[in-house]
């Protein structure tokens, strides 16, 4: 893999600039209650753009050794594949968005260390499963916690997981440890090169209230690439 970016890596399915869905879904979602919520919001405004765009949850994926993992959901298109696994991490907000009014109780997640794992395991992941050269791939975080896009601050003591940082600008590579290497089980390998770049989702009112989501692409159509703004 590279880092060279393609149309490929910008699109689902090779139909629908991955920009054009989120600025569709935030039309109409601008939060969710749940991570399941999110996955089903963006295959209805993927259907909305894109009808002959098949959306398929929780679709078993073989790994070279025969085992079964579960990919949240792909996107199959009339001559392309995309596979795609989200995370919806959160700090608490409540609010009445939408019409007719929704009350939402977005619960918090005080595990951000484990939710920059959990991300960069989606991108491995994603590895693994697009190897066909007609598959790509999109790890996409949707989040209202600052602290993960987020430079951190200069003297601050290093973190088990600074190796596994995704604030705005970073870019990650190769294998990554936690805790300098203490911990291998969460030992994380990249064959891609990706720099990561926050967007804009939402902005609600109250503390809590601005979403961002970061977008990576991987796989044959990115050529191991990030997503960039508006794409």
């Amino acid at each position: 893999m590279t880092t060279t970016a393609t149309d490929g890596g910008r699109t689902v399915a090779g139909r629908v600039p991955l920009g054009d869905v989120i600025a569709r879904l935030g039309r109409d979602r601008p939060v969710f209650h749940s991570e399941a919520d999110l996955q089903h919001g963006f295959a209805r405004a993927l259907w909305e753009l894109a009808p002959d765009v098949r959306s398929r949850l929780e679709v078993p994926q073989r790994t070279e050794d025969g085992r079964a993992e579960y990919l949240d959901l792909l996107c199959i298109g009339p001559s392309a594949r995309t596979a795609i696994e989200f995370k919806y991490f959160t700090r608490r907000w409540t609010g009445t968005v939408g019409d007719p009014a929704e009350e939402y109780a977005v619960k918090g997640h005080a595990a951000t260390d484990l939710a920059r794992l959990h991300f960069v395991r989606d991108i491995a992941r994603l590895e693994r499963f697009c190897h066909r050269p007609d598959q790509n791939g999109l790890a996409v975080m949707l989040s209202n916690d600052a602290s993960l896009w987020t430079p951190p601050g200069v003297g601050r003591p290093p973190t088990r997981d600074r190796e596994f940082r995704i604030h705005q600008g970073r870019e990650l590579a190769s294998t990554l440890l936690w805790g300098g290497g203490d911990y291998k089980p969460n030992t994380c390998a990249l064959a891609g090169t990706y720099p990561l770049d926050w967007q804009p989702y939402s902005r609600l009112d109250g503390p809590g209230g601005e979403f961002r989501y970061l977008a990576v692409a991987v796989g044959p159509l990115s050529n191991g690439a990030a997503e960039r703004p508006g794409g």
